[in-house]
Order: C-alpha cells, then sequence, then structure tokens
C-alpha cells in the first residue's frame, strides 16, 4: 500500500469545502482541477528543509502568537542597499531582540509610478537594483537558520498598467481585458462611483481611468498606474495563488495581504468588504494549509478593532492568521494630542473581549501615513467635533499648535473635506527631533522618556509587537525626499529615510539619545520574553482609574499579575490600582505602594503584584 503524503492527507481534509467555495464562486470544474494540480506541483518543488519546517509548524500552529515574537518592519534599500545587504545585517536585527522581518515592497516596479513598491510589474522578479530571487532565497534560508521569520507584501488588488496582462490588455487582447475592469463608455463607471468611496481624494481622484489610445475607461481605485484585478475571473485567482505559492515557496514565513477589504468588487456597492473577499481570503488559507502550513496569512484591513474581527474568520473557518491593530495605532497618537485615553480604553475593551485565538499585530508607526479615522461617534461625547478635532491633531503633529513639540508633514491634504493624514517617524513625534534642534536637554529627556512610554505600551498589548526600522536608535524625519522627483511629491517618505548606521553604532552609548531608546526597549523586550503574563493565552483587561489620560492594562495568568500604567498626559499623576495587595517594580526593583502610584508626565509603570 502506497503510503499517503502530506499533500494528499491535507488536500483530503480541505477538498470538499475548497471545492464548494470554489464552484460557488467559479463554477467551473476545469479551473479548480487545474489549481488543484498546480498547488499539487507547488508542493513537491517545495524544498525539504521547508517541508521539515511545515511538520515542525503543524505540531506548533500556535508559533507565530508566542511572546518571543517580536517583528521589524524595514526598506530593503534604506536598511542595507540590497537583499544581500541585509543579510550581513541579521547580526543587528537580532540584537534588536527581532525575530521576524517584515521586507517591506520589493519586486519590479516602473519607476516613478510604483506607490512606494505597491504597483508590481512583475510577481516574479526582484527590483534590480535590491537583488534576484535566487538572493532573496537565500536570504530566508540564512533567516530560518537564526531562528528567525520573514514576512513580505503580497499587492493581489492590482497590478502596475506595466505588468504582461495590463500591457496586452491595453493592446486590445480580450483575454487580458477580463482580468481587469474595462468598459468602453462612460456610464457603467458612472454608476461605480454613485457608490464607491475615493481613496486619494486629492492625488488621484476617482476610481476610473481612460485610456485614449484604447477608447476604454479601467477601474483603478488607487493612482491611475494600478489596474484593479478582476476576481470575478477564475484565471485571476489561480494565478494570483500561483505567485502567493512561488512566494511559500522561495521561503516566506509570513504573507501580509495588502489591501484586503478591496479584492472583490461589485457594482451598486463600496466595493469594500463584500462577502466574496472572505471566500477568497478562505481559500486561500486552506490552499497555505495544503501546500505551505509554515507560510500564513497576516490581512492589512484598515477598521476599528470589532470591523476588523471577521476577517479571522471563525474558529472552524479560518481566514487570516495575523490582522494588523491599524485603529489603534492611530487612537495611541489622538490620547496624547488630548491627553484623553477614554477612546484607547474603550477600543482595548473591544479587543481583549473577542476571542482568545484572536491576533493582532500591535505598531506605534509604519511606512504609511496616519489617517485619522478615529471613532467620532464616541469622541462627540467627549466634546471632540470630528473636523476641529482632524485638524487640531494635524496642527498639533506639524508643531503649529502652541506647545507642540511634534514635527512632521500632512499627506492628501484635502481643502474641500478639510480632511488630512499625517507622515513623521516615531521620534520626530515625541519631540526628539525638535528638542535636538533647539539643543535643549530637557526637553530631549522628555522626549526620550515619552518615546519609551508609548513603546512600553505596544509591547503591553495584547498581540505581536512590531517595531520601524530606526525607531529602536530614535530616528527623526528624513527631509531629504524632497530633493528626489520620484519621491517629492509623496510626504510619506519623510519617514521612509536611509537608515542611519553611524548612529545605530552609538546604541552601547547610554549618554546618547541613541543608546538611551536601544537600551531601554531591549530591557523591556527581555522581560517580556521572561514573563509568563506575557503569553498568548494570558488573560489581558484595563483597570479603571478614573483619570482622563490614564489607562492601566492588567496581565494575568496562573496567579501571576502585572500591570502598566501609563500617563498620556504632561504632567504627573498619582494613581490607586489594586490598593490591597503589594507590588515591586519591574524595572528599578523597588517596592510599590499601589494605593498612590506615581507616574510622571508621559511616562509608565510596569508593576508585578504580590
Amino acid at each position: 500500500m502506497v503510503k499517503e503524503s502530506d499533500f494528499e492527507k491535507r488536500l483530503k481534509k480541505h477538498h470538499d469545502e475548497l471545492k464548494w467555495l470554489y464552484m460557488e464562486l467559479y463554477g467551473n470544474d476545469d479551473m479548480f482541477f487545474e489549481l488543484c494540480s498546480r498547488m499539487q506541483q507547488f508542493y513537491e518543488e517545495r524544498s525539504n528543509a521547508l517541508k521539515t519546517r511545515d511538520r515542525e509548524k503543524e505540531t506548533d500552529p500556535e508559533w507565530f502568537r508566542k511572546k518571543e515574537m517580536l517583528g521589524m518592519m524595514l526598506y530593503i534599500d534604506n536598511f542595507a542597499g540590497t537583499i544581500r545587504g541585509v543579510e550581513k545585517k541579521l547580526d543587528y536585527i537580532q540584537d534588536c531582540n527581532v525575530n521576524c522581518i517584515h521586507l517591506m515592497p520589493f519586486l519590479d516596479v516602473t519607476k516613478g509610478k510604483s506607490d512606494g513598491g505597491y504597483a508590481v510589474k512583475d510577481f516574479r522578479k526582484v527590483r534590480e537594483d535590491l537583488g534576484t530571487m535566487e538572493d532573496l532565497e537565500t536570504l530566508t534560508k540564512k533567516c530560518h537558520e537564526k531562528g528567525m521569520n520573514v514576512c513580505m507584501d503580497f499587492v493581489m488588488n492590482h497590478t502596475s498598467e506595466d505588468h504582461e496582462w495590463a500591457v496586452k490588455a491595453r493592446k486590445g487582447e480580450g483575454e487580458y481585458m477580463s482580468r481587469y475592469f474595462f468598459f468602453d463608455n462612460p456610464v457603467i463607471p458612472e454608476r461605480y462611483e454613485q457608490t464607491v468611496p475615493q481613496v486619494f481624494p486629492t492625488t488621484a481622484p476617482g476610481n476610473f481611468t481612460y485610456l485614449p489610445e484604447l477608447d476604454h475607461y479601467v477601474m483603478t481605485t488607487f493612482y491611475p498606474y494600478q489596474w484593479d484585478l478582476n476576481y470575478g475571473n477564475p484565471r485571476v485567482f489561480n494565478e494570483m495563488m500561483y505567485n502567493f505559492l512561488y512566494f511559500a515557496n522561495i521561503g516566506m514565513d509570513i504573507i501580509r495581504i495588502d489591501a484586503v477589504p478591496y479584492i472583490w468588487k461589485e457594482m451598486g456597492t463600496p466595493c469594500r468588504n463584500l462577502k466574496q473577499v472572505h471566500t477568497i481570503v478562505r481559500m486561500m488559507r486552506m490552499i497555505g494549509e495544503i501546500v505551505c502550513p509554515a507560510t500564513i496569512l497576516l490581512g492589512e484591513v484598515v477598521m476599528e478593532p470589532e470591523k476588523v474581527a471577521p476577517y479571522f474568520g471563525t474558529v472552524e473557518k479560518p481566514e487570516c492568521h495575523m490582522l494588523y491593530n491599524v485603529t489603534t495605532m492611530a487612537t495611541i497618537w489622538h490620547s496624547l494630542a488630548a491627553q484623553d485615553t477614554s477612546l484607547l480604553k474603550k477600543q482595548l475593551d473591544t479587543v481583549c473581549a473577542l476571542p482568545g485565538e484572536y491576533t493582532f499585530l500591535n505598531y506605534l508607526r509604519c511606512h504609511d501615513d496616519i489617517g485619522w479615522g478615529l471613532d467620532f461617534d464616541f469622541l462627540k461625547g467627549q466634546g471632540m467635533e470630528e473636523i476641529p478635532h482632524k485638524r487640531y491633531l494635524n496642527d498639533y503633529y506639524t508643531g503649529k499648535f502652541p506647545g507642540s513639540v511634534s514635527r512632521g508633514e500632512l499627506y492628501n491634504d484635502d481643502p474641500v473635506t478639510q480632511d488630512a493624514r499625517f507622515c513623521g517617524t516615531t521620534a520626530s513625534m515625541c519631540g526628539i527631533e525638535s528638542a535636538g534642534f533647539e539643543q535643549d536637554e530637557e526637553k530631549m529627556e522628555a522626549a526620550i522618556r515619552l518615546d519609551i512610554m508609548l513603546h512600553a505600551y505596544m509591547l503591553m498589548q495584547s498581540g505581536i509587537p512590531m517595531l520601524y526600522s530606526g525607531d529602536e536608535i530614535g530616528q527623526v524625519n528624513d527631509y531629504t525626499y524632497k530633493e528626489d522627483p520620484d519621491k517629492c511629491a509623496d510626504s510619506r517618505y519623510i519617514h521612509r529615510g536611509v537608515f542611519r548606521w553611524d548612529f545605530a553604532k552609538k546604541r552601547k552609548n547610554k549618554g546618547t539619545v541613541e543608546g538611551q531608546i536601544f537600551q531601554s526597549l531591549g530591557y523591556l523586550e527581555k522581560l517580556r520574553k521572561q514573563e509568563k503574563v506575557f503569553d498568548a493565552d494570558a488573560k489581558v483587561y484595563t483597570y479603571e482609574t478614573w483619570q482622563q489620560g490614564i489607562i492601566c492594562v492588567v496581565r494575568e495568568k496562573a496567579g501571576t499579575k502585572m500591570i502598566g500604567v501609563f500617563n498620556f498626559a504632561k504632567e504627573p499623576r498619582t494613581v490607586s490600582v489594586y490598593p490591597e495587595e503589594s507590588g515591586k517594580d519591574m524595572i528599578s526593583g523597588s517596592a510599590v505602594e499601589m494605593d498612590q502610584i506615581l507616574v510622571g508626565g508621559h511616562d509608565f509603570r510596569w508593576v508585578k503584584l504580590g
């Protein structure tokens, strides 16, 4: 009797549901048969080392949720020039306590029309200036040898207008036109526009682009050079799944699905969050579990936690393994500017009430701008109206508001809606840039304290923390993007600066800004790895202090309890938390009187009880 392969066992487990969902969406037996055949081919081509990794992670399906997990997102060129350069810097990354690197978009794009790497020209080719796919595969192997995981972006919603399919579609080839949304007159696009919001109303208004050489309109939700893929066409789904499996076989451990809610388009709807999106993500989850179970899905869904939750799927039929905690990131910065943590507490309570299997990726800053998509229905009750408050936040973080120490720039400033997004590094938003410019030691001390406090809050949250490269040494805004004609129109490049290795050399010197931040974060990260209260299955909840500007987070497991008290206000506060218990400061080791815990302005305390 021939022994069943791992592939056959996994396919048997998922086949019926996968076929049912595929046929519900496409009704095409031949295309489903092709999909299964190619899945087997990718399995057979998968290296023995990756197959071993698959089996190991199948026996430890919670591997990505462990407290030892700490991520760092970085641009290959900014960080180390090339993929081989990143390989040479793995020891530095490990020195940051990081065991998961998220490589920002590195696939082939058209210079000047790349949207920061999200307008992919060729899904099987690395940008020539960064290296080759062979270099990438070598890097993933080296990372695996060091116990590190690798994450990449998978842009499956659209392609560049210079992608092979788009080039053929522009020539009028029907097979390829059907892979996008083409219309020969403006009537249908106008009907779409009635219900579909604009993503970039200032820099790229509308959702369609007219192509005069073809006398057709093509759907372009983001930029005119990014053509939306038509997932109503099974050929599109199949081919993009083959790209997904190709990346898995290169050695990717985490694949970040970009702009998940936008994948399915339907006239008369907002073309966001439609039920077919969940069908596609569920099929993608099963395809991964069949061919490459060591590879997991990270979804980018920019909504508040309770609306993001459906993208986890259900316990019985899961979709994404992890999701970005996007809204909380924006709320952290709102809480700081408003000195009001009520919304932050509400959102944390929502996250803590979700099933324990749900895992969020938490961060303070990322490669993108900060959109103020806050819960204004709630904030209105706190006296904060949407337009005036957004204007206040942007004035505060650009340093225009009296007393603000933050520095940065606006992105997509819309004079009609008076809406705008904000760009800047964590350090610059905390005041490190302005304090350095003014050579004010007192302000610098306060800025560093704030920077560390915010990172301590991120590490305390339920989920996995992710650093943005440069934050570990307090890197500030880089204004040189204004001198680059390919970047000057996009203010997001202000926080996408070249990594300062000359500053990183100072990280061992506690007398420097870089050393204070690096060593403080390192100590907190090591505490997180050591303490069982940071385990994924620990109970996490908030403690009501009845003080505006203070948030208290409790973590509890197996009789051990700790609290984190975070002061988002500028002035020192005294709070009472579990006054009947004894406490010990986890950083200084000194005893803490729980009925009067003193927390400095823009500071925090981690306290272990008992």
